[in-house]
């Protein structure tokens, strides 16, 4: 038998094998796949949840992860450098949209290394002196287009702007990338011991194994712990079922996403809580 029959030969026997195996006819499919694939340890959790990640990321949209723009830590442009130190010493972030009039007007981003590099030579000078361009982009672009653009430009941050050009939040390339691989923690997120960091106001990282008595006592709330004793159980059973990664369920003033789960247990939670029309937190 020639070369070219045998190939021919095997590509129709490996056509007649998917068949008879049932080869995924469509992404539902794949999914059901990929998941009994992970039951059967083919593959790890970690990695069903990165590939899940992926065939939803090109249907995500800026809108559905960034952070609105009550819950942006800004900085005014007029500002003197040496002012908004403490600010940026709380905060702990790496960049800031700088703003005009108010928050729907950002007209820059404050670098924190050139906050450091300027101010410890001259504290007088002013925010807008050293801020630089802002990247916008519209709510309804998709991340993976996104993506390749913060590469192109090698931007870390851009702006969300509404249908009329003002300011609906901010989104960054961390925000983009966590929904591949997951809740990307740095030096500032919680450690081994910890179950719940902060991330702006009304943004917070928990673990889903965070006992709810210590979630009532941070942030004053009481939510029962009569019949599960951690949040990630609390969330489960508002659900109905064992989510996956992006799932959403608000319960009174928080709203909580599923960061990372697998197909035995949640392990990670965004949390927002929610603010009212002037942008002040609701009292949980």
């Amino acid at each position: 038998m020639s070369d070219e029959h045998a190939n021919e030969h095997r590509s129709w026997l490996e056509r007649l094998g998917h068949f008879l195996t049932g080869e995924p006819e469509d992404r539902e499919d794949l999914l059901v796949f990929l998941r009994d694939a992970q039951k059967r340890h083919v593959i790890d959790p970690e990695a069903l949840a990165m590939i899940e990640g992926v065939m939803q990321f090109s249907e995500l949209r800026v809108r559905d992860i960034m952070i609105p723009r009550a819950q942006m830590v800004v900085v005014p442009q007029d500002a003197e450098l040496e002012t908004i130190l403490p600010l940026v010493t709380e905060s702990a972030h790496s960049r800031y949209p700088v703003i005009g009039e108010d928050r729907a007007e950002v007209v820059g981003i404050l670098l924190v290394k050139d906050l450091l590099a300027h101010g410890l030579k001259s504290k007088s000078l002013l925010v807008r002196d050293v801020m630089r361009q802002a990247q916008f982009v519209p709510e309804s672009k998709r991340l993976n287009v996104l993506l390749r653009d913060f590469r192109a430009t090698r931007s870390h941050m851009a702006i969300v702007v509404d249908e009329y050009g003002a300011a609906a939040g901010l989104v960054t390339i961390e925000d983009v990338l966590e929904q591949i691989v997951g809740d990307i923690e740095d030096e500032h997120d919680f450690g081994e011991e910890e179950y719940i960091f902060r991330k702006s106001e009304q943004d917070y990282t928990l673990k889903a194994l965070t006992p709810i008595d210590d979630f009532n006592e941070f942030f004053g709330s009481d939510l029962s712990d009569e019949e599960f004793d951690t949040i990630g159980g609390l969330i489960v059973h508002h659900l109905g079922h064992l989510p996956h990664r992006g799932e959403r369920v608000d319960i009174g003033a928080f709203r909580f996403t599923v960061l990372q789960a697998d197909s035995r247990r949640v392990h990670s939670l965004k949390l927002s809580v929610q603010s009212d029309t002037d942008g002040d937190p609701i009292k949980p």
